[in-house]
C-alpha cells in the first residue's frame, strides 16, 4: 500500500534492516525546513515465515514514553534563546553498555548554515540503531534525530522520534530489565530515606 504524504514532507531516507530470517524496509520521511518526521515500515519476509505475525512495531513521538529508552538510554534536554533540544540521544546508560549495542549510526547533512555571529551550524538528520545484545536478531530500536536551523532567528531546534520492532520474547526480556531497574531505584530511595532519619 502506498503512503500518501502531504506537502510538509519532501525528503526521504530508506533503511533495510535484517530481522530474524527476513528484513524490514524503513522509510524516514522528513521536511528540509522543519523537524517533522514520519515512518513507513514494510516487512520483507518469505510467505512461510511464522515470525512475521508475532512481531510488534511501536512508534514514539516522545522518547520518554518508550520503556526501552527509560530503561537503557540517557536523553538530553536543553533550552535557551538559540537552542531548543528535546529528548536528544545522549548515551547508553553506563550500567547497560554490555546489554545494549549499536547496530548503526548514520548522518545526513542537509545544509550548512552560517548564523549572524559567524558560527557555522548544520541542518541534519541523524539515525541511531540499537539492539539488546542477547536477542540481536529479535529487537531493534531506531532513534531519528532532526536538527533544524531557523536562520532568521539564529536558532537550532532538535527533535527526536523512535521506532521499535520486537518479538514477544524480546519484549519480555526488556520488561525484566525494566523491572530490575525499578527495583534498584526503589531500594536506593528506601535506603536514602532510612539513612536520613535522625535518631534522638
Amino acid at each position: 500500500m502506498s503512503l500518501k504524504l502531504g506537502s510538509r514532507f519532501n525528503r526521504t531516507y530508506t533503511l533495510r534492516i535484517p530481522f530474524m530470517n527476513g528484513y524490514y524496509n524503513i522509510g524516514i520521511y522528513y521536511d528540509k525546513k522543519s523537524t517533522f518526521l514520519l515512518f513507513q515500515v514494510d516487512p520483507d519476509f518469505s510467505e512461510t515465515t511464522e515470525y512475521k505475525h508475532n512481531i510488534k512495531i511501536n512508534m514514539f513521538k516522545n522518547l520518554e514514553a518508550s520503556r526501552f529508552c527509560e530503561t537503557f538510554i540517557e536523553l538530553h534536554n536543553y533550552r535557551k534563546n538559540t537552542l531548543d533540544i528535546s529528548n536528544q540521544f545522549n548515551k547508553i546508560k553506563p550500567e547497560y553498555t554490555n546489554d545494549v549495542s549499536f547496530v548503526f549510526n548514520e548522518s545526513v547533512i542537509l545544509s550548512k548554515v552560517e548564523i549572524d555571529d559567524g558560527r557555522e551550524v548544520y541542518d541534519s538528520l541523524t539515525i541511531y540503531g540499537l539492539t539488546m545484545t542477547q536477542l540481536m536478531d529479535e529487537f531493534i530500536f531506531i532513534i531519528t534525530e532532526r536538527q533544524n536551523i531557523i536562520k532568521r532567528l539564529g536558532k537550532k531546534v532538535v527533535r527526536t522520534s523512535g521506532i521499535q520492532i520486537s518479538t514477544n520474547p524480546a519484549l519480555t526480556l526488556m520488561d525484566e530489565y525494566h523491572q530490575e531497574r525499578k527495583n534498584k531505584i526503589f531500594k536506593s530511595e528506601d535506603f536514602i530515606k532510612r539513612d536520613t532519619i535522625i535518631k534522638v
